[in-house]
């Protein structure tokens, strides 16, 4: 008989964190699962942790070339089994219960409800999204909780509030096979959820159901990657965010901030004044409130632009 949950995890080494990472699914109250280990192509031996879990609900799948978490994730969803799908990191661990809570949620809630999620907590950062020892923070911040009321298409393109173990989905949430962007090395999570919401609701339980830490190696600190994965989400979403020009201009413009951190100012330039270009009071505002300095030339031109744009 099929398992009722698939959990997917991806791993790439971190084989010293991810015996715990194992366990904390195994041992969930909630016994009706798959744990699928997708090894992508790990220079450290993972296969030897996987065996030595002996549990039978644990299937290893080790990829021939590593392709990123994205690819993993993919290839696990391809061997899947369960009726609802749940993702696991190598390096986080999911508090007891978790599965339960979920499972009970998800049941009791509309058909067209097709994900929970609730929040982890984060140690190594704290809410100002400040790195290193001694900072934890619970993420995402409870208090703005998602509503099933709300427009969550705006919402998740604003900024994601899904993380992957956070969440339990059932199977058909989304369409097609492929459920993750290889080119999204970072902001993976955002990139998905901008894009889930588009073909399901989405409930938010502000419950703490995982303990995550962020590593020195941890790609949340990659800016380079974490940029090129903003950069798909506003490739891939790009029709729909025209119909939300002031969401449309704040990405930008964040992307722009990450230009100018990794020096390329003329491409900052351009991505502020198409920011203003979409929607002039959310482009001249956030350029004043965070301030993103691309220059006198640059002020000048995005408030002649705001008033050809009015």
């Amino acid at each position: 008989m099929a398992p009722t949950v698939s959990v997917i995890l991806p791993a790439y080494n971190r084989a010293e964190s991810l015996w715990a990472a194992c366990e904390s699914v195994l041992n969930q109250s909630y016994r009706d699962i798959e744990l699928i280990v997708v090894d992508d192509a790990s220079h450290e031996d993972l296969q030897t942790v996987i065996t030595a879990l002996n549990d039978d609900r644990v299937h290893y799948i080790r990829r021939s070339a590593n392709g990123g978490a994205a690819q993993a994730r993919n290839t696990g969803l391809a061997a899947a089994r369960g009726q609802f799908i749940a993702f696991q990191d190598s390096d986080d661990l999911w508090l007891p219960g978790k599965l339960a809570r979920q499972m009970e949620l998800l049941e009791s809630l509309p058909a067209e409800v097709g994900v929970v999620t609730g929040s982890k907590i984060l140690y190594g950062r704290d809410g100002a999204h400040n790195y290193g020892p001694g900072k934890v923070v619970c993420a995402p911040d409870p208090a703005l909780a998602m509503r099933l009321d709300e427009d969550q298409v705006r919402r998740l393109l604003r900024g994601n509030r899904i993380s992957l173990q956070n969440a339990l989905f059932r199977r058909d949430c989304m369409p097609g096979a492929d459920w993750f962007d290889p080119c999204a090395k970072a902001n993976n999570d955002w990139e998905f959820s901008s894009r889930l919401a588009q073909h399901t609701k989405i409930h938010e339980d502000i419950e703490p159901v995982v303990v995550a830490f962020i590593s020195g190696d941890s790609i949340s600190r990659n800016f380079r990657k974490k940029s090129l994965g903003l950069i798909r989400i506003l490739k891939k979403n790009r029709k729909i965010l025209e119909t939300y020009p002031d969401v449309y201009a704040r990405n930008l413009l964040l992307l722009a901030q990450m230009m100018l951190r990794l020096g390329k100012k003329r491409l900052a330039f351009r991505l502020a004044i198409e920011a203003t270009r979409q929607h002039p009071m959310t482009g001249l505002r956030t350029l004043s409130s965070k301030g993103l300095r691309i220059g006198r030339r640059a002020g000048r031109l995005l408030r002649s632009s705001k008033v050809s744009d009015t």
